[in-house]
């Protein structure tokens, strides 16, 4: 399985809401499979397909990261596919919160303490999850993404720029 590609910003596609994804094949699987690997080589804690490049309502979420955020010697996932957030409550502050598609920067972010989550397995078959604390934060951050929405847009406008003329100042210097 390939290592992809990982989108980073200020790349427009991550700001632009996926696609629903409506055919369940073995073309489905394989990017679902990619995904995963390029999750844990990363290593993250979860992935959308915008981030890999593909404008598809599909993320990965590694399932063996445990509440504190460290890592179990066994690997496992779950897909998600079309996956939608049809209730939340509660509050729960992310506050080292990073992403694999914005790297070296990491913030408090202000999120849902649990959420219900609506989707489709690999098959198409539906599927319900209920999650709190950090699991929750995972699935709203990887759902952000679906919807064109990054961490970056979720914490003050200050820090955001301060983001920004890093990237462009790094961009610059790699003379791009």
């Amino acid at each position: 399985m390939p290592i992809l590609d990982i989108v980073t910003f200020p790349d427009k596609s991550l700001s632009e809401p996926s696609e629903k994804i409506t055919t369940f094949d073995d073309a489905l699987k394989t990017l679902i499979a990619d995904m995963a690997e390029t999750m844990f080589e990363a290593p993250g804690a979860g992935l959308a397909a915008v981030q890999a490049g593909v404008s598809k309502r599909l993320i990965v979420v590694n399932t063996t990261i445990d509440h504190e955020n460290e890592a179990e010697e066994e690997r496992s996932y779950m897909a998600l596919i079309n996956p939608e957030i049809v209730e939340a409550d509660g509050e729960f502050i992310s506050e080292d919160e990073g992403c694999l598609s914005v790297p070296e920067f990491r913030a408090t972010v202000k999120r849902f303490n649990r959420v219900k989550v609506t989707a489709q397995d690999a098959d198409g078959n539906p599927l319900e999850l209920n999650e709190e604390g950090f699991p929750a934060v995972v699935l709203q951050h990887e759902i952000d993404h679906l919807n064109g929405i990054l961490f970056i847009h979720r914490i003050s406008s200050l820090k955001r720029e301060m983001y920004k003329r890093k990237v462009k100042k790094w961009m610059k210097g790699q003379g791009r």
